[in-house]
């Protein structure tokens, strides 16, 4: 069961995310070179501010500066190792960088902290079919399945699955 933050943790977790309440809506806006420079201010002023270097990966990524992208997830899971969503986009962008065992790795921390997580188990799914463990692949993604996910979505995890040797 998690642990309710105090009043002080709640009150820093407001003025964090306030902080970056401008930098999401360019992000939304896929203005992402304008959301890098926000975020770059907003971590120049509070360089403890969690919900900025979720922002600056998922910005970083957008752009196409992968290495930098998996940096800040990571600095963002320093500060916040719960953040479900920066682990479980750890988890693809380790993929997409080839380092497969850690990618399992951060996919099977976030299924740790939640169980039955669509994200977490599609992402830890597709971390296994990279590295060529066909079954452990298709248990994870035949668990997303199960979580009835979107159409559009779905239907390329079942086309995914149909192509396993």
């Amino acid at each position: 069961m998690p642990v309710e933050p105090d009043e002080e943790g709640t009150q820093r977790d407001h003025v964090h995310w306030d902080a970056v309440e401008e930098a999401s809506e360019l992000l939304h806006e896929e203005r992402y070179g304008d959301a890098l420079v926000a975020l770059r201010e907003v971590l120049r002023v509070d360089p403890q501010n969690p919900y900025a270097y979720y922002f600056l990966a998922v910005a970083l990524f957008e752009v196409g500066e992968i290495e930098p992208s998996r940096d800040a997830y990571r600095a963002c899971l320093t500060l916040a190792p719960s953040h479900l969503g920066a682990r479980v986009a750890l988890c693809h962008v380790l993929r997409v960088l080839g380092a497969l065992r850690d990618a399992v790795r951060e996919g099977m921390e976030a299924l740790r902290q939640a169980p039955e997580d669509p994200d977490a188990l599609h992402a830890v799914g597709l971390a296994y079919h990279a590295r060529g463990q066909w079954m452990a692949a298709r248990k994870y993604l035949q668990a997303f399945l199960d979580t009835k996910p979107e159409v559009e979505i779905a239907t390329e995890v079942r086309a995914l699955l149909g192509a396993f040797p």
